[in-house]
């Protein structure tokens, strides 16, 4: 079996277009297969109409979260439920077009463990976004003390073996994309042209991605840690420098003033940044130790089942979380 894990987040306007184009893709890979779309707290009529889509096609798995999640979490939650020997991942919003599917299934039935879809190009409504991902690729290749492939999202397929990698491991601020170079395994590369939204509006926000991103460089880069280091020696470096030039410059009281307020500024905002790199470190630290699951089920439904299979929550949380 072949699984396809979508989460879902608002999007009545599109799911039956969405689920057209996935079932269309399947039909080609000659499998048999299940698409689990993980409703992560609609508040729109999303839920019921993945419920509807159930009566008509019984590939259709959806899985309900007790309340919005964000992506990381519904994903987690759509790896945990879903049963096929190849699980492949994409978002909800057609950005990912499916018919790109039968590329993943081909590599994977060569032997491909990890499939990883590199975007050649990308449509985007939003102008800011089309500057700051390159942008942002950019900075985690260069920061990254592991090699992860770059204009890369969670679009691609994960063989079983690397499933249940994922699925082990602890950690709760997670870089997916990050996690599926991590984990190792043979790996292919599918190239693509990511779409623009077909229909509605983006759901993540400026300050969702700002998040995203510090997870992906926090987890895998210390180098941030180091680059404050330096920015300290470099700080007191510069601060001695101005109060010298200062001094020698002229014999004026004001001027050395000037001087040693300015130093002192730009030494605080150095402080106050490296500081702030250092809380963001701390504070997924603090996350870890507290070990709160990724997301929490509440129903999952299926329909040869006659009704929704509640998870046991302290279940979930033992595959999850399993004892050291």
């Amino acid at each position: 079996m072949i699984s396809v894990v979508i989460p879902i987040y608002n999007e009545e306007e599109i799911i039956s277009i969405l689920h057209a184009a996935v079932a269309k893709a399947m039909a080609e890979v000659h499998e048999e297969w299940e698409v689990v779309y993980v409703n992560d707290g609609s508040r729109d009529s999303s839920l019921q109409l993945l419920r509807d889509l159930q009566l008509e096609d019984p590939h259709v798995v959806v899985v309900d979260l007790s309340r919005n999640w964000g992506h990381m979490g519904a994903l987690a939650a759509g790896l945990r439920t879903a049963r096929g020997n190849a699980v492949i991942l994409m978002d909800g919003d057609l950005q990912d077009p499916p018919e790109v599917i039968p590329e993943f299934v081909a590599a994977w039935r060569q032997g491909a463990q990890v499939v990883t879809a590199v975007r050649r190009s990308r449509e985007e409504g939003r102008k800011y976004l089309a500057f700051l991902f390159p942008l942002f690729y950019r900075v985690l290749g260069m920061l990254s003390d592991y090699p992860i492939p770059l204009n890369a999202g969670i679009f691609g397929l994960l063989d079983r073996q690397a499933v249940d990698s994922i699925n082990a491991l602890r950690e709760g601020n997670r870089y997916l994309p990050g996690l599926r170079a991590w984990v190792g395994y043979r790996n292919a590369i599918v190239y693509y042209d990511r779409h623009d939204r077909v229909g509605g509006e983006g759901k993540l926000t400026f300050v969702s991605r700002i998040k995203y991103a510090m997870d992906a460089i926090t987890s895998f880069s210390y180098k941030p840690l180091r680059v404050s280091f330096v920015l300290s020696g470099l700080s007191l470096a510069l601060a001695l420098l101005l109060v010298v030039l200062g001094a020698v410059a002229s014999n004026s009281m004001t001027m050395i003033a000037d001087n040693v307020a300015a130093a002192v500024f730009g030494v605080g905002t150095l402080v106050l940044a490296c500081m702030g790199i250092l809380g963001e470190y701390v504070g997924r630290v603090y996350d870890e130790v507290r070990a709160r699951p990724l997301s929490i089920i509440n129903n999952v439904y299926r329909v040869s089942e006659a009704a929704p299979a509640r998870v046991p929550q302290v279940h979930d949380l033992e595959r999850m979380f399993p004892a050291a």
